[in-house]
């Protein structure tokens, strides 16, 4: 059953291009563990599970958890920099099987990455396997 797994990152800006992007992406060692998000939105999927910070199986729901993440950082943003996706146009994307993905450079030199990634097949990537098993 297609469904969406939403997953939250905030770190400091200089953690994404310590020198490189290697970490972040699938052939590296540390790819795994590296705790900052991947270069390619899909390969959220290859992460461990204990990096998924929830499970949505409707667009509604999974579409006010992003809208309650942009709400709860929203005082990191700097002036009218984030741009905030409208809840129906959230729900349209996920209910295509899209990912909803944001990321923005917020106060600090932090970094905020707020993603919804699909599963079970994801488009781009269908051979990713759930990180979670799938239960009947």
């Amino acid at each position: 059953m297609r469904h969406h797994h939403a997953y939250l990152w905030l770190g400091h800006g200089d953690v994404l291009v310590r020198p490189g992007d290697a970490h972040r992406r699938p052939n590296h060692p540390e790819f795994r563990t590296a705790q900052v998000m991947p270069l390619e939105c899909a390969d959220w999927l290859l992460k461990p599970a204990s990096r998924i910070a929830g499970t949505f199986y409707e667009p509604g729901d999974a579409a006010r958890w992003y809208a309650g993440r942009l709400a709860e950082y929203g005082e990191l943003f700097d002036g009218a920099y984030a741009v905030t996706p409208s809840y129906g146009e959230t729900v349209r994307v996920l209910s295509a099987g899209e990912d909803r993905v944001g990321g923005w450079w917020v106060s600090g030199g932090r970094f905020l990455s707020v993603s919804l990634i699909a599963c079970s097949p994801h488009r781009v990537r269908p051979v990713y396997g759930c990180p979670l098993r799938e239960t009947p």
